[in-house]
């Protein structure tokens, strides 16, 4: 499993690459989706992650189940899946913004406030090379952000205010 670079590796400021729609399902690419999805179910209080973040220059986050919950349908409980965005674009954005709490994987572990608008849609690739539309507000729409920001080399520490050192009690 590949570790999760930090703050200060200069990869996590550099502007990721498009994925060519035919290479998404090559195995080069699937293989990257696999480590990331490994990446993140290592990390318990990972949400997503971005492919810069595990030293992929590729514009390619993960969003965990976790966000996603679980849902009843017909007395069975269905279990999310993690979801793949292969070349994201935030195609819209709300009107209102608000300040959310927010860490990150690459920025151990340092928790701040950051602006961000509090619905997005996203358009995207899944690992099956097909294309789709998801919309979110608060947890998701704040995600949508996030890792679309470090796909664009940006970290949320860059602007976010009241930025506290929060390591883990062991």
């Amino acid at each position: 499993m590949p570790k999760i670079l930090q703050k200060n590796d200069p990869l996590l400021r550099k502007k990721s690459l498009e994925v060519p729609v035919k290479e998404i399902t090559s195995a080069k690419v699937q293989k990257i989706i696999s480590a990331m999805k490994k990446s993140l179910v290592s990390q318990d209080d990972g949400v997503a992650i971005a492919a810069p973040q595990i030293g992929e220059l590729l514009r390619i986050f993960v969003i965990s189940n976790k966000v996603f919950g679980m849902e009843k349908k017909d007395g069975d409980i269905k279990k999310y899946e993690d979801m793949v965005f292969i070349n994201p674009k935030i195609t819209k954005l709300s009107k209102s913004t608000k300040m959310m709490d927010e860490g990150c994987l690459s920025v151990r572990y340092l928790y701040g406030k950051v602006k961000r608008f509090q619905k997005a849609m996203v358009e995207a690739y899944d690992e099956n090379g097909k294309r789709f539309t998801k919309g979110g507000s608060g947890i998701l729409a704040q995600i949508f952000q996030h890792e679309t920001d470090h796909l664009n080399g940006v970290l949320f520490i860059d602007t976010a205010v009241d930025v506290q050192d929060l390591p883990p009690e062991n």
